[in-house]
């Protein structure tokens, strides 16, 4: 699913007009986006958390080259689905 799927899904479902929904949902993530890039956690209750990962200094090897490389710290962005999500998606996507 695309976000031109999620505002016409979105717009379908409300019946306001595409044009305000697409502001909506971009204005969404670029909050998301500004928080997590100031390093706050956004929690969305019934849904998820996007958080910030820390990742530790760690050594790499360059195999073709049989080179070993240090990666510094650094944070990632995450999404963490809640409890009640995981479970619904479990029940309902049957392989």
């Amino acid at each position: 699913m695309t976000k031109a799927d999620i505002v016409n899904e979105i717009a379908k479902n409300t019946g306001i007009e595409k044009v305000a929904v697409q502001k909506t949902v971009e204005a969404f993530m670029e909050t998301v986006k500004d928080a997590m890039i100031s390093g706050n956690n956004v929690y969305l209750r019934g849904f998820g958390s996007f958080i910030v990962k820390k990742r530790a200094k760690k050594t790499a090897r360059n195999i073709s080259k049989n080179t070993t490389i240090i990666i510094p710290a650094h944070n990632i962005p995450a999404f963490k689905p809640a409890k009640t999500f995981i479970t619904k998606v479990k029940d309902k996507v049957k392989k």
